[in-house]
């Protein structure tokens, strides 16, 4: 393999990754030609707020080719373009070939809920401090439980009864919720998800777990639960409120994740018709809302 190197303006990265994507490269990257100095400039915004730039002031692209001679030939053909004007060839170099599935597996290591409690990637041992586990594996579906909001359902799942209640996890990415709920107990979960990848995900994942539950399409989710989680974000959890309501029965428990601390109000106002949200949980900037219905 061997990597295509440029420097180029914000203006420019755009049309210089679809001419490289035209050119055959295997992949594009594109990344602050500043960072880690004290030109780096903060690109992403937080979730659900717009970007404030939408890109870099200086742009480092890196293309792969699977031979120099492309690579080659992609540098000459884009140095000879008018929209290259303003870029520049940082060069061509060798990547050294590397066990790639080994390197990647070692960035996903045993991740704590609680204490005795672990998600754990079927390629590690079990710490032996581990009563319950779920074993999951990095995929296209959001929740591996690296994240704080997906750890602090785990958590609030781990230390509540499930026992015989039914579940609704909406939205359920990977499953991770629903599959913590059925190793707590519980007895009927729906897993829904408006990603056909997502109820694949959760479907395999759960059937990696041996345990049992229902995933599909939102239509899946039909009457009352003793038990409803949502980790979304704060918009889509605003706009569902009357539906993930409606779902949650009579003395039943709504877990809502996704939300920054500075959004904790506008949820509380959105949810105040039906339940009183309070915080239940927070890490690194993130809350955990729950509310029980009377």
């Amino acid at each position: 393999m061997f990597e295509l190197l440029l420097l180029c303006p914000e203006e420019r990265v755009e049309i210089l990754s679809d001419a490289l994507d035209a050119l055959d490269a295997l992949s594009v990257s594109v990344e602050d030609a500043d960072a880690q100095t004290p030109a780096e400039q903060a690109l992403f915004g937080e979730p659900g707020m717009p970007p404030p730039k939408d890109g870099w002031q200086r742009s480092r692209v890196v293309a792969l080719f699977a031979q120099q001679t492309q690579a080659d030939e992609a540098s000459a053909l884009l140095q000879a373009q008018d929209f290259f004007d303003g870029c520049k060839l940082l060069g061509v170099r060798r990547v050294e070939d590397q066990d790639w599935v080994r390197l990647t597996q070692s960035q996903f290591a045993p991740v704590e809920i609680t204490s005795d409690f672990w998600i754990v990637p079927t390629w590690h041992e079990v710490p032996a401090q581990a009563r319950q586990i779920i074993r999951l594996d990095p995929g296209l579906a959001f929740g591996t439980g690296t994240h704080p909001t997906t750890r602090m359902c785990l958590r609030w799942i781990a230390r509540h009864d499930l026992s015989g209640q039914r579940v609704l996890d909406y939205g359920c990415g990977s499953g991770i919720l629903a599959i913590g709920a059925a190793k707590y107990g519980a007895q009927r979960i729906d897993a829904v998800d408006i990603d056909e990848a997502a109820v694949t995900s959760t479907q395999l994942n759960a059937e990696a777990n041996n345990v049992q539950l229902h995933a599909a399409l939102p239509e899946l989710a039909q009457g009352e639960y003793q038990t409803v989680l949502a980790n979304i974000l704060a918009t889509p959890l605003k706009v569902l409120a009357p539906l993930l309501c409606a779902h949650v029965a009579s003395g039943g428990q709504l877990v809502l994740a996704g939300i920054l601390e500075r959004q904790a109000q506008e949820l509380q106002q959105a949810y105040a018709p039906w339940v009183a949200l309070e915080v239940a949980d927070a890490e690194d900037g993130w809350i955990l809302m729950t509310a029980r219905k009377a």
